[in-house]
């Protein structure tokens, strides 16, 4: 690395907090904020699309979504995000960071409104239209994983990195939240104005033509935050690691460096380093990759994917699991209004107590416990909680448990959040050289959607019950939601064995850990030598 490059990034490393630190992690955290409030708020509304679209008359339930068309309307997204995040994660490393940045703010706002006005003169048209719009919504939704996680670890300092990235991340817990609150405040609202009886008093009278509007309302609501932080998104300089390590320009990245920071960095034109071309520009799919970051790419993915899959299958499906364990009352004794306001309550309940405040035991712990313990500790509880849940099921389905089952299911999730679902998201952030590290980062993001689309797509149909006459409509019996926590536990146990292949990053430049200062040194990657043993 030449002298110039490597002064501008030993002054950003050691740059104490500032005032900019804090305005990026709320710039890059909108976006996060607006993605889990996209991804999640379908899960709050399905139910609803079902009984709207899917009426069925003569029934004793309520209308449902034929199991296809759940699938689709939970899992495309997914779909659109796993894209997202391989190109947007190979085009940050291509055009920088910011340029692209603002592609990805404008997809999210632009597909959040189209999605609420999907249209057509059949429910199949209808929700044709909705999936092709939430496809292009996680497509930009994928985009800012890579693009947020790398932006944050190339403006921090080392001290405080797992900190910051950690912040940004967190957002998506508020993401989670908001949408369970703006649904009870739509639902109340509507429930208010448009009386409906319950489904057995009345069918048809039980969803009023006016419930057609309310998840349109709640999925458009998601284009307001990504609108308000545009602006500010655009005016955020390249970061200094790109403009210096990949562009070539110390000299730029010392003057953007010393506006937003306030630090006096000085950097004259530099020279072309001999020789270090050889060394420190190999590509993703080269040996030289392979044998320094190959486990560690290996590492990153699999453990996002295991986590995804437990993750998101809890997350999309806390409604049937909830029904399961009689916390929500059966459809057909509420109004359709009153169903989406009951599942609200009981998310927005989940997410208060247990998924928020994981986060901010990691922004707050990560820097002092380190990644890997967090990690570890976080797949354990995961599993061990979720083995709670499982062998004594039948249990805490019996009237008057509910509240135990709630207590431990939103452990899974508090742990889930104070553990992998955090630190899956930043290390890969930090491991990777600057010139492949929105592009691995993109790898291993797209590994954890290819999990959220085992988990949607799998728990749909694993945890319907055994027993055929008590499975949902179009459905055949599954293993039940018992048998599906014992596999979504396995999962937990096989992330703590592919956690150890992952280095610890706590305290170390990111230059150090990718091996790119590495000028006096042979090609052995430094990170190879933090690696946590076994």
């Amino acid at each position: 690395m030449a002298r110039e490059q490597l002064e501008v990034l030993s002054a950003l490393d050691a740059a104490k907090t500032q005032w900019y630190h804090f305005t990026a992690i709320v710039i890059a955290g909108m976006g996060f904020f607006t993605d889990a409030y996209d991804l999640f708020c379908i899960s709050l509304v399905t139910k609803l699309l079902g009984r709207v679209y899917y009426y069925r008359a003569g029934s004793a339930d309520p209308g449902s979504l034929p199991p296809n068309v759940a699938a689709a309307v939970n899992g495309v997204a997914f779909c659109g995000t796993l894209s997202g995040q391989l190109f947007f994660g190979w085009l940050g490393d291509r055009m920088g960071r910011k340029r692209v940045y603002g592609m990805t703010l404008m997809c999210m706002v632009l597909c959040s409104i189209a999605s609420g006005l999907s249209f057509g003169s059949t429910p199949a048209s209808v929700m044709t239209t909705l999936c092709f719009f939430r496809f292009w919504l996680g497509f930009g939704i994928g985009g800012d994983y890579p693009l947020s996680a790398t932006i944050m670890s190339e403006y921090a300092n080392k001290k405080t990195r797992g900190a910051f990235i950690a912040a940004v991340f967190a957002m998506q817990g508020f993401g989670i939240l908001t949408g369970g609150v703006v649904t009870l405040v739509v639902s109340a609202a509507f429930r208010s104005a448009f009386d409906a009886p319950a489904y057995q008093d009345g069918a048809v009278a039980s969803t009023p033509p006016q419930a057609d509007y309310v998840w349109r309302i709640i999925l458009m609501f998601g284009a307001v935050p990504a609108v308000l932080t545009y602006y500010w998104r655009m005016k955020m300089p390249e970061t200094a690691r790109y403009t210096a390590l990949i562009a070539k320009n110390a000299k730029q990245a010392a003057a953007d460096m010393s506006k937003v920071l306030q630090v006096d960095i000085a950097a004259t034109e530099e020279k072309e380093a001999g020789g270090e071309g050889d060394r420190n520009t190999f590509g993703l799919f080269s040996g030289e990759f392979l044998r320094r970051h190959g486990l560690h790419l290996l590492g990153t993915a699999t453990c996002w994917f295991l986590l995804d899959i437990a993750f998101y299958s809890q997350n999309l499906f806390q409604k049937d699991i909830f029904t399961a364990i009689h916390w929500i009352p059966k459809a057909k004794t509420m109004s359709a209004l009153e169903e989406v306001h009951r599942i609200a309550r009981a998310q927005t309940l989940i997410a208060l107590c247990g998924t928020v405040p994981g986060y901010w035991f990691t922004v707050a712990l990560i820097d002092r416990i380190g990644r890997f313990w967090i990690q570890l500790g976080g797949f354990f509880f995961m599993a061990v909680f979720m083995l709670g849940l499982a062998f004594p099921y039948h249990h805490w389905t019996t009237p008057g448990n509910h509240i135990g089952f709630v207590v431990l299911y939103g452990l899974t999730f508090f742990f889930a959040n104070f553990g992998p679902n955090s630190t899956t998201f930043i290390v890969p952030a930090e491991i990777f050289p600057a010139r492949l590290r929105s592009t691995c980062h993109g790898i291993s993001a797209a590994s954890g959607k290819l999990g959220a689309i085992v988990g949607s797509f799998g728990f749909l149909y694993l945890a319907q019950n055994q027993d055929q006459r008590l499975v949902d409509h179009g459905y055949k019996a599954g293993i039940g939601v018992r048998n599906s926590l014992f596999i979504l536990a396995a999962c937990n146990f096989l992330g703590m064995a592919f956690t150890f292949l992952a280095p610890e990053s706590n305290g170390i430049s990111l230059e150090e850990l990718s091996g790119e200062n590495d000028d006096e040194t042979s090609t052995a990657t430094a990170a190879d030598a933090r690696t946590v043993p076994v």
